[in-house]
């Protein structure tokens, strides 16, 4: 089992940008980020391979978001520029042994507790 721990949210004004860090202790495969606004449900933002050659984004990020990560450290960031009140939400960070890109939270083994990302308008 990894243990994953989010930092790096907080408040900011819309068009801010904002840098989280996921640390994982033990070996992880592929992560992913996930979000969590209040009533919702918990919704897919972005994916790294093991090797961190590949990336993929929800629609949402694109163009605004980059995943990436560093396995000498066994951290896993995500740059956001550009956030809008829309991006409000906790912030997980979540490793999966799946050996495919996946988006489905159900399909991710270990997550962090969260972080909490507030934009404000």
């Amino acid at each position: 089992q990894v243990q994953l721990a989010e930092s790096g949210g907080g408040l900011v004004q819309a068009g801010g940008s904002l840098n989280l860090s996921c640390a994982a202790s033990g070996r992880t495969f592929n992560m992913g980020w996930f979000r969590q606004a209040p009533g919702k449900e918990r919704e897919f933002v972005a994916w790294v391979s093991v090797s961190g050659r590949r990336t993929y984004y929800a629609d949402s990020a694109k163009g605004r978001f980059t995943i990436s990560r560093d396995n000498a450290k066994n951290t896993v960031s995500l740059q956001m520029n550009s956030l809008n009140p829309e991006d409000t939400a906790v912030y997980l960070c979540a490793a999966t042994s799946t050996v495919v890109l996946s988006t489905k939270p159900n399909e991710y083994d270990d997550w962090g507790q969260g972080t909490q990302v507030t934009v404000s308008s």
